[in-house]
């Protein structure tokens, strides 16, 4: 909730600095000769200062709740304990109380310690010691060096001078002790709002990962023998789903029977996340990379198919009526209308069903797959090696942004005249 409130923070704060001070600079653009820009996607165009604070507010967050190196230390949001703590508790047996001083020592939960020696004092309750991981909690039988034990009708009465019951609890400053129904404190160290590295480790951690696995590989193939299996699982699925979807689109947009014959099957396809195939796909092809590339198939199949019907339907009737009576034959209108109007949206389909297959790459590579950037994630999660896992979702992002512009790029290229009637 705290990481949430303060990005909304940063978003709110970014974003009236940047509009004071673009008003100041007042750089003219086609965007800003408009009369009318509120509605118009051609002059809505991205904030490159925008894009950039949103990257950096990312980072910094995740800096600052898992105690990077990169930022200075007053950016750090609070950590957990470290160091020595102590609380005093009181036993009672019968009419007699006692009390014994507990010292807690808090370390880092890689570095393995000893809890440390400490005289026992005076009295039948004994002074103890404990070590305890940074956020972990320990049980500590206090009574286990007393002369009066629970055994003998010995309990915990008071902790640092106030009143506790079993069940109960009390803050000693650096941390709670927490009473078991049995009597026994349980010391748990204020953990603070950073993120213990098994659920979230720091970002040079995650770089210096990266370094380890491209160097050294992971599993017997190398980082980019990985990611090389997966974009060559996702580019013949996508390439074979564009080969059958887009005649099918055409065909659906072009003829009523066709229409008819496949709309059903592909509406009812289309909602089918195709993570649910997967059973199916490995009865029918098996879990080699058969099975994989058909279910990527199936991802981009029914996406290429809906886009290529949708372009084919948007396409003006008053240019094909044009061209109809300039004498044009049905496969110049199919050559010179229909199939240039309808790239626009086939592209856009191209766009979505490459995001699709990219994403379920990674679940096709949870079948049995020896390589793959899907395949070291799911291995590493099993042995908690949450910086491989993080490793591979950012590099799964970077290069399905890559693959994204990529394709923007084609667009342009291949097809200039998109938005311009």
């Amino acid at each position: 909730m705290i990481p949430f409130l303060i990005y909304v923070a940063i978003f709110v704060i970014a974003f009236f600095v940047v509009k004071a001070v673009a008003q100041r600079s007042a750089i003219s653009d086609y965007g800003s000769l408009k009369t009318v820009t509120f509605g118009d996607e051609s002059a809505v165009t991205p904030n490159r200062a925008a894009s950039v604070i949103s990257i950096l507010t990312i980072f910094l967050l995740w800096g600052m709740f898992t105690g990077s190196s990169l930022l200075p230390g007053f950016l750090h949001a609070p950590g957990p304990f470290e160091g020595e703590g102590t609380f005093e508790y009181t036993a009672q047996a019968g009419n007699e109380r006692d009390t014994a001083m507990v010292t807690v020592v808090v370390h880092p939960i890689d570095e393995p310690t000893e809890a440390p020696e400490v005289a026992p004092g005076d009295g039948w309750a004994k002074d103890d010691s404990v070590a305890i991981g940074m956020w972990r909690s320990g049980l500590l039988r206090v009574d286990r060096n007393d002369e009066i034990g629970r055994g003998d009708g010995a309990e915990i009465i008071e902790i640092n001078g106030e009143p506790v019951r079993p069940g109960g609890s009390v803050d000693v400053g650096w941390g709670t002790v927490n009473i078991s129904d049995k009597g026994t404190p349980n010391i748990q160290p204020n953990k603070g709002w950073q993120m213990e590295p098994i659920w979230l480790p720091a970002p040079e951690a995650v770089v210096v990962r990266i370094g380890e696995i491209a160097s050294e590989g992971f599993r017997g193939s190398t980082l980019w023998e990985h990611l090389g299996y997966s974009l060559f699982r996702v580019i013949v699925g996508f390439f074979f789903g564009a080969l059958v979807g887009i005649p099918l689109g055409y065909a659906m947009g072009l003829s009523n029977w066709f229409r008819g014959w496949f709309d059903p099957i592909v509406e009812f396809m289309r909602p089918v996340p195709p993570l649910a195939l997967i059973p199916l796909v490995i009865i029918w092809a098996g879990i080699g990379e058969t099975g994989k590339i058909i279910l990527l198939f199936l991802a981009a199949l029914w996406i290429m198919a809906i886009a290529a019907r949708s372009g084919v339907s948007g396409v003006k009737i008053s240019k094909v009526h044009a061209a109809y009576s300039l004498g044009a034959s049905k496969a110049q209108i199919m050559r010179h209308v229909i199939v240039p109007n309808s790239l626009p949206e086939i592209f856009t389909g191209a766009r979505v069903a490459m995001g699709v297959c990219w994403g379920t790459v990674v679940a096709a590579e949870l079948v049995a797959a020896e390589q793959g950037a899907g395949m070291m994630i799911m291995v590493a999660s099993k042995f908690q090696n949450t910086d491989i896992v993080i490793m591979g979702i950012i590099l799964i992002g970077v290069i399905g942004f890559g693959i994204d512009m990529l394709m923007r790029w084609a667009e342009r290229v291949l097809v200039p005249w998109k938005g311009k009637g």
